[in-house]
């Protein structure tokens, strides 16, 4: 067998399914048979808006799958391991890789944006960016591994204190799962804010304490009477979370920006008045990196999914074919489809 099949973008919203050749893998390389693939949101404006760095290119980055073959300099993988992948590609030798810091190279590449990625029945990766599973986590479940890091690297970007208050703006993937990382670490209250109730509904189903519908609460007043957080978690990017992220917590408090912004944020100077008279630490979070390759995060997220901590079934809001192509990319964008995860199933 020497095709497989693969969803190829060649331009602004032409996705097709087509046979291609299965890659060849160097010896540091094994080749894995995808098994499942999430769409993430950065994937919307590569595969519908035209925003990629080449055509034709295969998406996919958050995937789970087992490994097909094996290159000759590959020591501790074998032919049927069941692995989840990091898909950063470091350079290795720049000043942040040297100094444990991959996620800031500047000069990587990566699974699903630069070259191509999971969204195919076969993909070459590098043996470092593997990472075990355990046969008691389910494919689906493994491919939310990158996901996952991405909340945990981002909580971890400051010092939590264990019974402390929380909110979090936006109930999207990244938003729930930060939520839920939160939790783990014995976060006290979190709030989750969002404009879509059923987004809401089930934040408070994986344990959310309180909810807020941005559309019909003033969530500033609203925190200010139900009590101030000492953290806020950005992961919707719009310029009104960002905005309201910095008013919401007490003096002293932290604010951590994950979400991708997609506007122009204009920060007002009395909010940039409380960064000063309230010594606010204000960071932004990056990936999921850290060392030794991949980092941390990454036996974390696993392990958080086999001790049930992170509830991923709830996450998994459709589940789709290959053949249903770009249909699949539309239903994560449409707002009335209420989804959470859409889940490429090979």
């Amino acid at each position: 067998m020497s095709k497989m099949k693969a969803l190829v973008v060649y331009g602004k919203e032409d996705v097709r399914l087509k046979d291609v050749d299965i890659p060849a893998y160097a010896e540091n390389e094994v080749l894995v048979k995808v098994k499942a693939c999430g769409i993430c949101g950065s994937d919307l404006p590569r595969a519908l808006d035209g925003k990629v760095h080449s055509y034709p290119i295969i998406l996919g980055h958050e995937f789970s799958g087992v490994v097909e073959e094996v290159g000759s300099a590959v020591e501790h993988f074998q032919k049927g391991d069941r692995v989840a992948v990091a898909p950063l590609l470091p350079c290795g030798h720049c000043e942040y890789c040297k100094t444990g810091k991959p996620a800031m190279c500047e000069e990587y590449s990566f699974l699903g944006s630069r070259q191509h990625g999971a969204m195919a029945e076969y993909v070459p990766v590098k043996a470092e960016n593997l990472v075990k599973v355990p046969d008691e986590v389910d494919f689906l479940s493994a491919a939310l591994i990158e996901p996952i890091t991405v909340a945990l690297h981002g909580i971890d970007r400051v010092t939590l204190q264990s019974g402390a208050t929380a909110v979090v703006f936006g109930a999207g993937t990244i938003g729930l799962l930060t939520l839920q990382c939160l939790k783990a670490r014995g976060l006290g209250k979190v709030y989750v804010v969002d404009i879509v109730d059923e987004k809401l509904k089930i934040a408070k189903q994986m344990g959310a304490d309180e909810i807020i519908n941005a559309k019909n609460v003033d969530v500033l007043a609203y925190l200010a009477e139900h009590g101030k957080p000492e953290y806020a978690f950005e992961t919707a990017g719009t310029p009104i979370t960002q905005m309201q992220s910095i008013e919401a917590v007490k003096k002293l408090g932290k604010v951590v920006f994950i979400g991708t912004a997609t506007r122009d944020f204009t920060l007002p100077p009395k909010s940039f008045e409380k960064i000063l008279r309230g010594e606010l630490e204000v960071t932004g979070s990056w990936m999921s990196y850290s060392a030794p390759f991949p980092g941390y995060e990454w036996t974390a997220a696993l392990q958080y999914i086999k001790e049930k901590k992170i509830n991923t079934e709830l996450f998994l809001t459709h589940i789709c074919r290959l053949e249903e192509g770009i249909n699949a990319f539309y239903t994560l964008r449409n707002p009335e489809a209420n989804s959470i995860k859409v889940m490429f199933e090979l």
